[in-house]
């Protein structure tokens, strides 16, 4: 079961890249690769894109594949084709992690990866509040789908097959933007482990 990290955004909105932010006493990026292989997830590739040697100097030690997406720029549905094009052929599906979604646990991403395992669903989403957001689980047979996306990510992919997907509720909580200085403060006291 892979895991695809998207940590290739230019965080223009916060100002500076917020994936180097430390976050419960490590850069944010690392958080979300090191969740995503406690989980059990593997390989874990890390898109990586704006900044990409910083970015990446934050992994290092950690058993994972990086890849730079070029075209970063164009939007998420080009890093997202990145990463799954990365994913061996082994795998029967890909976990997709939004490396700024700080809230989110391993055993968050663990669950998604149980309930794929005891259905028989290609799909499975989280709803936070009812808001569809990572992690989000695809079997191999949507990966065509992912990749003929041209923009939004794998909103698209999603809102095409949820009549065939299962779906776990978390706290509306966990779903943490990071765009503002008071976004990371918050999050900075919500983040203790």
């Amino acid at each position: 079961m892979a895991g695809v990290v998207l940590a290739a955004g230019s965080s223009s909105r916060l100002g500076s890249n917020k994936l180097l932010l430390d976050i419960g006493g490590e850069p944010l990026v690392r958080r979300a690769a090191r969740r995503a292989l406690e989980a059990g997830l593997s390989p874990v590739i890390v898109v990586l894109g704006f900044e990409a040697d910083e970015v990446g100097a934050a992994l290092d030690g950690l058993d994972l594949t990086g890849v730079v997406c070029r075209d970063h720029t164009a939007g998420m549905h080009a890093s997202m084709r990145a990463g799954i094009l990365r994913v061996p052929p082994e795998c029967g599906a890909a976990v997709l992690l939004l490396a700024d979604m700080p809230l989110v646990t391993s055993a968050m991403t663990a669950a998604v990866v149980q309930r794929y395992r005891s259905g028989s669903e290609p799909l499975v989403i989280s709803l936070y509040g009812g808001a569809q957001a990572p992690p989000t689980l695809y079997a191999r047979a949507l990966f065509p789908a992912l990749l003929a996306v041209e923009a939004g990510g794998g909103r698209g992919v999603v809102r095409d097959h949820r009549h065939e997907a299962a779906a776990l509720d978390w706290p509306p909580a966990l779903l943490a933007d990071l765009d503002r200085a008071e976004d990371v403060a918050r999050v900075r006291a919500l983040a203790v482990e």
